[in-house]
């Protein structure tokens, strides 16, 4: 299992600055509300042996950041880790050469922003069956396409056309 490189960690780092400030702007916030936002960006390297997953090019996992300010109202408050899978994502650039990195990680930081926008909103619960986890899916790919549906990045209509059957949700009548 190949970790980024150094240059695939700077093209991260442009990816997670346009991710956000797309997803901060569908939502209309500013770059400061971010911080609002508890998260942070785990790679392989730095995975837990939990985290490391088979499938899915990014994992989001949930914990407890614990704030010792006199001043907070709150001792603990929810926080995310977007968990990249560089093997997986290093392995999907390998065997379609029309992706590109800068655009997958733009894709891949959006969805995992807008979760993260709805957990901490309470639009949707963190933990939830299986049922449910499925339709938060197909709500956030949904979201993340009308977020970059718009955008001018090379490649990413590519990715967002990859995507577009995770788009389509059943409506119960």
């Amino acid at each position: 299992m190949a970790p980024f490189r150094q240059d695939e960690l700077i093209t991260l780092s442009d990816a997670l600055d346009i991710a956000e400030d797309a997803t901060g702007n569908h939502f209309k916030f500013s770059n400061g509300q971010w911080k609002k936002y508890g998260y942070d960006v785990k790679t392989l390297s730095s995975l837990d042996q939990g985290e490391i997953n088979s499938c899915a090019l990014a994992v989001l996992s949930k914990g407890m950041r614990v704030l010792n300010d006199f001043e907070s109202k709150t001792k603990g408050r929810d926080f995310y880790f977007i968990c990249l899978q560089d093997h997986l994502i290093l392995r999907a650039l390998k065997r379609d050469g029309d992706l590109g990195l800068l655009p997958l990680l733009v894709y891949i930081f959006t969805h995992e922003l807008v979760h993260i926008v709805r957990f901490c909103n309470f639009f949707q619960r963190f933990d939830v069956t299986d049922k449910e986890r499925v339709e938060e899916e197909e709500v956030v790919h949904s979201t993340t396409y009308d977020i970059l549906k718009k955008f001018s990045l090379s490649k990413l209509d590519y990715v967002l056309d990859a995507y577009q059957g995770h788009r389509i949700c059943e409506i119960a009548v």
